[in-house]
C-alpha cells in the first residue's frame, strides 16, 4: 500500500514540476519556445538521446526532462530568495 501511495505522490509532484516548467519556459522565452506536448512522444522521434530540447519547425521544444529541470530550478530559486528575504 505504501508503494502505491509513494508512486502516486511522485506522479503528482512530477506533474506539478513539469507544469511549472512549461509555464516558466513559455513566459521567459516570450512564446518562442514551448514544452513538449503531453503524450506525443516528440522527443523520442526528433531529439538526440538525452537532449533537454530540440528544434522543430523553427521552434525550440523543451523535452519533459528539460521541463522537469526548469521546474525544479524555479522552486529552488524561489526557496533561496524567500530564505534571503526572511534572514535579511
Amino acid at each position: 500500500m505504501e508503494d502505491v501511495l509513494s508512486v502516486v505522490a511522485w506522479f503528482c509532484v512530477e506533474f506539478l514540476l513539469i507544469g511549472t516548467g512549461r509555464i516558466v519556459v513559455r513566459a521567459m522565452s516570450l512564446g518562442r519556445w514551448r514544452g513538449e506536448k503531453v503524450g506525443k512522444g516528440e522527443s523520442r522521434v526528433l531529439a538526440p538521446a538525452g537532449a533537454l530540447s530540440f528544434r522543430r519547425g523553427g521552434v525550440r521544444v523543451v523535452t519533459h526532462t528539460g521541463l522537469l529541470f526548469v521546474g525544479i530550478l524555479f522552486y529552488v530559486g524561489l526557496a533561496v530568495s524567500l530564505l534571503a528575504l526572511s534572514s535579511g
